[in-house]
């Protein structure tokens, strides 16, 4: 069985193969740059970014689109009210999301076109659908007729009546049906404006997509992505106005959409509009970013999901695991390289590990079952863990090296697929903890730190201009609970340990001092 997806325009699972052999084109719908991307856009992200590596894995060659929309309503209402210009409030913006991607892991688009780069391909288009009857001018404004687009509809699967009676927008009289959309917007006083054949203006924003995916990529997508959110009204009129400009059906080959992020369980979705977001800042302060991805990929991409606290630290545990048992296998190689040789006797790890894989890559070739998928890797983490623990526990039956190498080598090698790093990092939650633990007992203990400590006089005077870092602080801490230790003062020592545990850093004696890991 080859790769099978499912296609919102089918509504069924469907044999994957992209028109050029193996090459994929892929847009995917961006941000909206008039305010702080959440959580709910990072589950969309995610999402696709699993999509293109799991592509990359099969032997694709992904070519990934993902627009900038720099000129909106919104973003027009939002830099009037901060005094600044559409140009400087998208700029931060963009830059901002970018950043947070980096932040996630998720792998960058081989372009970001932004809309007010593409008003001159808009053009175009719009001029085209003039010269065949699927649009028409009032006003400066420019709508697509869609009663000269048959097919319009299929997406969303409901006739134009279905639509108008849902439809909660303002009937425009000058529309020659209710349902036509705007392609171009006579320009208002004081709102950026560009010149056409019909007056200054600025694009409607369902052209915006299709003109820098046609663009970018031609007039055939093998994947269109995006939020359930966007199937109707933007790719219903993404598909009308593209086919009906190139006349070259279809305009995309699989359209696919995630299902959308609730804050509680009910009926609305996480929206910036309204309030009910967590921004992917806050997200990343409070959580590691391979515990937001297991988050996400513990529910299949087209299911809903609600984030909550519970979910996030159940998360957190999982990611842990995973990491801990790549840490704790290649730890035992190292002790093994240091020793006398290797066994040879065969273990039940290999065939785990094909096992592992076999199921791996059936969960997503089955529309990217990511939960099952992740499954698998469960399963050759806690066979690792077991190889790795007979190396010192049981070493007359331990598995080769070689065989234990192999093991931790595939356990990373798929968690990569999905975008997990399976490494540690402090959160700015821990660093800002740790900094107060370390004022704290400065202030508390100041018998346990040599007043000449480079770290004390900073810890003292406080302030963002004493930044320290994370490691800094471990270091500092430990230091002051080996003396307390020293002076056998125990109950001093198991505090600051048991301080330490409480933020997710386990502190470990050796016989040389200490090491210590984050959780």
């Amino acid at each position: 069985m080859g790769l099978r997806v499912y296609n919102t325009l089918t509504r069924r699972v469907e044999e994957f193969a992209p028109l050029e052999a193996g090459h994929v084109r892929m847009y995917v719908c961006g941000p909206n740059l008039y305010g702080p991307s959440h959580v709910g856009h990072a589950l969309s992200y995610l999402v696709f970014d699993v999509i293109r590596r799991y592509l990359e894995y099969r032997g694709y060659r992904v070519t990934h689109i993902q627009n900038f929309t720099d000129i909106e309503d919104r973003i027009i209402e939002t830099a009037r009210a901060q005094g600044t210009t559409i140009e400087a409030l998208a700029g931060r913006y963009a830059d901002r999301f970018l950043r947070e991607m980096n932040a996630l892991n998720i792998r960058r688009a081989d372009h970001y076109p932004r809309a007010t780069e593409a008003i001159p391909q808009m053009l175009d288009i719009i001029r085209a659908l003039l010269a065949r009857g699927f649009a028409y001018a009032v006003d400066g404004d420019v709508f697509f007729r869609v009663t000269a687009f048959p097919a319009y509809g299929r997406l969303s699967g409901r006739s134009l009546d279905e639509m108008q009676a849902g439809s909660r927008v303002e009937v425009d009289p000058r529309k020659e049906h209710p349902m036509d959309f705007v392609l171009w917007k006579a320009a208002k006083p004081g709102e950026p404006s560009w010149d056409s054949p019909w007056g200054r203006g600025r694009p409607g924003w369902h052209i915006e997509c299709s003109a820098m995916s046609l663009a970018h990529l031609g007039n055939h997508l093998d994947i269109h992505g995006g939020g359930q959110d966007v199937v109707f009204p933007h790719h219903e009129n993404e598909i009308a106005q593209s086919e009906a400009y190139t006349g070259a059906p279809p305009f995309v080959r699989f359209w696919v959409h995630n299902g959308l992020l609730r804050l509680t369980e009910g009926p609305e979705k996480m929206t910036r509009h309204l309030g009910n977001i967590v921004t992917i800042e806050e997200a990343l302060g409070r959580y590691h970013p391979d515990a937001i991805r297991v988050f996400v990929l513990s529910s299949h991409y087209r299911s809903p999901a609600t984030w909550s606290d519970a979910s996030l630290e159940a998360a957190t545990r999982g990611a842990e695991r995973l990491r801990i048992a790549a840490e704790h296998a290649e730890a035992v190689l190292r002790s093994a390289a240091a020793g006398k040789g290797e066994t040879r006797r065969a273990s039940g790890l290999a065939p785990a590990a094909d096992a592992a894989r076999a199921a791996f890559e059936g969960a997503m070739d089955e529309d990217f079952n990511a939960p099952r998928a992740l499954a698998a890797v469960f399963d050759l983490a806690t066979a690792l863990n077991k190889a790795a623990d007979s190396v010192t526990q049981s070493p007359e039956t331990a598995p080769a090296t070689a065989e234990l190498e192999a093991g931790s080598r595939m356990l990373r090698g798929l968690a990569g697929v999905l975008g997990l790093t399976l490494t540690a990092s402090m959160s700015p939650a821990q660093q800002a903890a740790l900094r107060r633990l370390a004022e704290d007992l400065v202030r508390e203990q100041p018998g346990l730190f040599d007043p000449a400590h480079p770290l004390v006089d900073r810890l003292r005077a406080g302030g963002a201009g004493n930044a320290v870092s994370g490691e800094e602080l471990v270091a500092f801490i430990a230091d002051g609970r080996m003396r307390a230790r020293q002076r056998k003062d125990w109950a001093t020592g198991d505090a600051i340990r048991s301080r330490l545990d409480s933020l997710g850093i386990l502190l470990e004696d050796t016989p040389t001092g200490f090491t210590w890991r984050l959780r």
